[in-house]
């Protein structure tokens, strides 16, 4: 018995040291995206979330029986692996930041079983949140977030009363020119509020389809908040000048438009708690935490 424990231990050992040394560039340049690229900051606390969701359901681990499915888990180890080899050729790091979920996934099928998996679901779903966007699909989402929040801006300023004209993501007014460029197209409010919204719902409510709308109910949100900041922008450049757009003006905006996203993301969730037993036809649920 002992000697099988030791074994287990040893096994686990050099599992971890593999790990570590087939993933340590990945991490390295994966936490250099968090500290550099502010649309992404966020990734910071993913990680420790993830592994408090984890904790949350040690009494479910303990007790749930550990029932290996070596052939399953290991072609989803090997199916990881080749992500990342695949993703190191290519110089695509999305690829081999996959693979790392992938490959925690595929260990706990293979150590543990499918109960197991099952049981982790929701922290390994959550890692990928610690995943920057390819560049492809950003780019896909990030300008027409800018024309979206361009029009938005101007319909509001001119709603105003202050004469405005726009050309694509470009707003005119009599006295400047502003430019919703890619940072102000409200993506990175946009990832930090889906973000917050499932955390949201993860913690005041326990029903899947609340928890599913509190996330989905962050995207427009984020685009009427962005599209305000972009309307309040024009609307101050009007009448103090282009210095309103600018500096601390410019950087303050954007944290005032989080806050009131963020109020507009709780007065949504407590509506519609409110209103959910109305609508589904039977009493709200006793609420607890899974």
């Amino acid at each position: 018995m002992q000697r099988k424990i030791h074994l287990r231990i040893g096994s686990l050992c050099l599992l971890a040291v593999s790990a570590a040394w087939l993933y340590a560039d990945v991490v390295v340049r994966l936490v250099s995206d968090w500290y550099n690229d502010d649309n992404y900051s966020h990734g910071f606390v993913i990680v420790p979330l993830a592994l408090f969701f984890a904790y949350e359901r040690r009494d479910q681990l303990l007790s749930a029986q550990r029932r290996p499915m070596t052939a399953l888990g290991l072609l989803v180890v090997a199916a990881s692996l080749l992500l990342l080899v695949a993703g190191t050729l290519a110089s695509e790091f999305f690829l081999t930041r996959v693979s790392l979920v992938g490959a925690l996934a595929g260990t706990v099928l293979f150590l543990l079983g499918a109960t197991h998996l099952r049981i982790l679901s929701f922290p390994l779903t959550f890692l990928v949140l610690m995943i920057p966007i390819p560049a492809i699909v950003f780019n896909q989402i990030a300008f027409p977030l800018q024309l979206v929040a361009s029009s938005f801006g101007e319909s509001v300023v001119a709603l105003a009363g202050v004469p405005v004209l726009r050309e694509g993501n470009v707003i005119i007014l009599a006295s400047t020119t502003l430019e919703v460029a890619e940072a102000c197209s409200g993506i990175r409010s946009l990832i930090s509020l889906l973000t917050l919204g499932i955390l949201f719902g993860y913690f005041t409510d326990r029903r899947l389809a609340m928890r599913t709308l509190l996330a989905l109910v962050t995207i427009p949100i984020a685009i009427v908040s962005n599209g305000l900041r972009v309307a309040g922008t024009g609307i101050a450049a009007h009448y103090f000048g282009s210095a309103a757009a600018e500096g601390f003006f410019h950087t303050f905006s954007g944290w005032l438009v989080f806050v009131t996203a963020t109020a507009m993301l709780f007065a949504v969730g407590r509506i519609t708690r409110a209103v959910w037993p109305v609508i589904v036809g039977r009493p709200q649920p006793v609420q607890q935490f899974s």
